[in-house]
Order: structure tokens, then sequence, then C-alpha cells
């Protein structure tokens, strides 16, 4: 058993060791994170690279997710997408990726006793892709798209519709999956000048969690990517974090459902910012569980919706606290003055401090139920590593237990103002009931 105290020497590499995780950066700018979880019985394995949505221009909108589709397309060590899948099938695995504005993330499980393996067939993905069948994925890549597309060709998604309206004219504010037009211009020459900008050793961390040994993915790594070069990342095009001058501001889109589709979005700073702790915590107070104000005055109380959820995503310099429902029409005026009224609660009075104690009494819970996934650890010592986020869950645990009711209402006062909000609105909605909503949004906190 390696002695984690006593750092592996790397040639030029850097190491660093910490209670919960081991870092270690490579010759060539490989950041390589490791979490040992010897009482598991699998392993997972992440391979982060730093580019999305917010680093494109109009013209080249998704061409980030249209690359990760492609690395699946075969590689020099694999015919097409099925060997590749049959090979992580053959480990254990169950490999899938994803993008989104700030990274792309390739991940699998693996078994512990096929970790060399899994780590060669991603190094196959990353540095040797063939990048073929580009017309067959982009069909498949414009029948993602046209799932945010009603009948009509109009955007329907909620979480699109606001990022318009939150950073206007601003990458950040363009879909993930790009435009019909811009998944139509892309073409091999571009996906291959993305790939040789932004996948790069610098600008990609390796995280594997679970039944592993330090020396065991470090010696794999360094054996299947010690030959990848390339460039210093890019820096990412810079966002919006401060709210207009103005009031709140709503786009509604005409769609033939059966339920009408809500989502409350407020601009905020960034992951960076003193209030970023307080908002994690109010997230919570809005919505974690059936007791949470958001569960408990629309659904339980009112019986307005099946469901209400509040998401907070946190990027480099700006983000975005959302609240999502959907509701039948009748129910589109009374649901949505319900929301601003809990809102507007959490600006004007103090969380009381049993329902605070309670709410992070809850969250010091899934901080302990985190160590038994491989997937939430590698995401907080991965993803965190690649962004520069890195938080460990003693962080965590030491900043919740300084946090105040006055802190939280200081932060609700100061980000959740009118002129940060956005609403989205899809669905069935009746001109009526969209004068009485914009009606309550001109009033809230006037």
């Amino acid at each position: 058993m390696d002695n984690p105290k006593v750092p592996l020497t790397l040639l030029r590499g850097e190491t660093l060791l910490m209670d919960e995780y081991f870092l270690d950066t490579l010759p060539n700018g490989l950041r390589v994170v490791t979490v040992e979880m010897p009482h598991l019985h699998s392993a997972e394995v992440v391979c982060y690279v730093g580019v999305g949505s917010r680093f494109e221009t109009p013209e080249c909108a998704g061409i980030s997710h249209f690359l990760e589709h492609m690395l699946f397309r075969g590689t020099a060590e694999f015919a097409d997408s099925l060997e590749l899948e049959r090979a992580f099938e053959a480990i254990g695995g169950a490999v899938n990726a994803a993008t989104d504005a700030e990274t792309t993330c390739y991940h699998s499980r693996v078994h512990p006793d096929q970790l060399e393996r899994g780590l060669a067939i991603f190094a196959s993905m990353l540095l040797r892709p063939k990048l073929a069948d580009l017309e067959v994925e982009r069909r498949i890549i414009l029948e993602e798209a046209s799932e945010d597309l009603n009948e009509r060709g109009e955007q329907i998604s909620p979480d699109n519709l606001t990022a318009a309206l939150l950073w206007p004219r601003l990458p950040l504010g363009m879909p993930t999956i790009g435009t019909r037009d811009s998944i139509l211009a892309v073409d091999r020459a571009a996906l291959l000048a993305h790939l040789e900008r932004h996948y790069t050793p610098a600008n990609t961390v390796i995280a594997v969690t679970g039944r592993v040994r330090r020396s065991a993915v470090l010696g794999a790594v360094q054996r299947h990517f010690a030959c990848w070069q390339g460039t210093e990342p890019a820096a990412a095009p810079a966002g919006l974090a401060e709210p207009d001058a103005g009031g709140p501001e709503s786009v509604w889109v005409q769609d033939s459902d059966s339920q009408v589709s809500l989502q409350f979005a407020f601009r905020l700073p960034g992951r960076a910012s003193e209030h970023a702790v307080a908002l994690r915590v109010l997230r919570r107070v809005l919505s974690w569980g059936g007791t949470s104000r958001l569960m408990l005055h629309l659904r339980e109380r009112l019986g307005l919706t099946y469901n209400a959820e509040a998401n907070l995503a946190l990027y480099d310099d700006c983000g975005v606290l959302a609240v999502d429902l959907a509701v039948n029409p009748e129910n589109t005026v009374a649901a949505a003055r319900e929301v601003l009224q809990v809102i507007d609660e959490l600006c004007r009075e103090p969380v009381p401090e049993e329902e605070l104690q309670r709410v992070i009494q809850g969250y010091l819970f899934d901080l302990d139920f985190s160590m038994d996934h491989t997937e939430d650890l590698a995401i907080r010592y991965g993803w965190g590593t690649l962004v520069g986020y890195r938080r460990t869950l003693a962080d965590d645990r030491r900043e919740l237990a300084a946090a105040t009711s006055a802190a939280l209402l200081r932060s609700a006062r100061e980000r959740l103002v009118p002129g940060a909000l956005k609403l989205a609105v899809v669905g069935p909605w009746k001109k009526q009931d969209r004068k009485a909503v914009e009606e309550l949004l001109r009033g809230f906190q006037s």
C-alpha cells in the first residue's frame, strides 16, 4: 500500500497530497485526480475537458457538443462506435458523455481490475478519434435539437429561453446544442480545429474514483497519456453577472401541451462570489424535499403542481438560480403568484433558525452520503480541479457551520432582485393569464 504522505516521483510533474484525494500533474500538464474508496466494488473514470458552449461563436454554436458525439464514432484502435461500445462493455463499462457551458465530460464505470484497459480506451478516444460518419451524427444531433422545438420550429426549452434573456448576445445565451443553421455548418475541418485547440493535456483532468490505488491510476495514465501534447487552454469569454437597471423580463411561447411550464431565473455572480455559500443554502431552502418552501406552498398546501424545483448553476463569473414547475393552464397565474411570494419572503424575512439548521443538517448528511458515490467525488475533485473550484468535504462542512440567517437574507436581498429576474412560459397559456402574470412581475419587490 502506498503511504499517502509519500509523493510519487513524476519526472518534472507535481504532486499534491490531501486527506480526501490525490492530485498529480504530469509533465505535459495533464492533471490526475485519484480518490481511493477501498470499501467499494467498482471504479469510475471521468475525463473532463475545459470546453463548452461559452467558448463558441454564433456561427459555430454547438460544435463542442457535436465533437463530443463524434469521439464515439471510432478511433485508430476501434473501427466504429459499435466496436468502441463493446470494448467498454467488456470491462463492465457504461460509457457516456455530456457537454455544458464550460466543460465536456466523458465517463464510464469500470471494474477495478480493468482500470488499465479503461484508461487505454479513453486515451484512444481523446487522442486518436477518427471523426468518421459525420453526416450520420449530424442527423442524430438535428433530431436531438428538435426536441427543444415545437411544430412551428420555435424554441420551447425553458432553459434556453431564459438563457437568451439572462445573457443576450453572449455565448452563454446560446443553446448548448447549437441551432439548426450552426449544426448544418459544422464540417470536419472545424471539428479538427476545435479538437486541436481545446483537447489538450493542460486543459484536461482525469478523475478516477472507487476501489483503486493511486499508484495504479498514475502508472496507467502515464502509459497512455504521457505522449499527449498541446497548447495552453483558451480563456472563456466574459459573462454578465450584474442585474439590469430595469425590471423583470419574460418570454412566452405557445405550445400544444397539456400543461404550462414556467421557469423563473435570476442572474447571479459566479462561483467565487461571497454569496456562493448562501445561495447554495437558499436553493435548499426553496427546494430540497417535501418540506422545502416551494413544495410545501405550491404542492402540499395549494395543490397547484406535482413538483416545483429550484436549481443553481454557478459558472466562473456568473450564474443562475432557476425555479421550474409545470401546471394546468388554469393554475398559471396562481402558481406564478405563489412562486414570487415565496422568493419575496426570502428577501424580506430571515430564515428561522430551526428551518436553517434542518436544511444545513440535511446538506451535511448529503455530504456524508456522497462518500459512497464514485460519481459525486469525481465531480467534486475532478470537475472542481478543472474549473479552479476544488472544494473538499471539509471545506463545505466548515462553511456550512458558519452560515447564518443574516447572511442568507443579505444574499437574497442583493441578488434576487427585479432586474435579475427572467421568466419563460411555454404551453397552452391564455392571453389574460399572460397579462396577469406580467402585472405580478412588475409588482415584484416594488
